[in-house]
């Protein structure tokens, strides 16, 4: 499939980018729930470095890298995605106050609560009850963030 088709393919190509998005988010979500990423005492222990300390998931992160850096190496070289016109990469790289304070606020909250949005997410599959206070959450947070970004335009 080619961006060719895409772009003139109209809603078959958004079918097949829904498809794409469906089979991707679910390998990532086994691989979040093999990892033991959606239990958040793994994650927190993860984080107490200070204290019982388990660094079991610096193998995941590592193994995320890897795969991400060859991912992305392999992928960048074509002139476009299969299924869209074009990469949809961000404009700006900068870092600037709002990327560090949201990324301050993103760490707070992962400390906190042990989770981060996918494996939230995931976590809802498996039942776990803090993911079913902490999904609304999350989402209310996306949307506060929304309409601030809104007014500051």
């Amino acid at each position: 499939m080619s961006a060719e088709v895409a772009v003139d393919g109209g809603a078959r190509a958004v079918t097949l980018q829904a498809i794409a998005a469906f089979f991707a988010g679910g390998v990532f979500g086994i691989g979040l729930a093999e990892a033991r990423m959606i239990d958040p005492r793994k994650v927190l222990a993860f984080l107490d470095v200070a204290g019982a300390w388990d660094p079991s998931l610096l193998f995941v992160l590592g193994g995320a890298v890897v795969v991400a850096a060859l991912g992305y190496r392999l992928v960048l070289r074509r002139p476009a995605p299969l299924f869209d016109a074009r990469f949809q990469l961000p404009a700006s790289v900068a870092v600037d106050v709002p990327l560090v304070v949201g990324a301050a606020v993103f760490g707070v909250g992962w400390g906190l609560g042990g989770y981060c949005p996918g494996p939230a997410i995931a976590s809802l599959g498996y039942g776990n009850p803090e993911a079913f206070w902490f999904v609304p959450a999350m989402l209310a947070g996306a949307w506060l963030q929304r309409l601030r970004a809104r007014r500051v335009r």
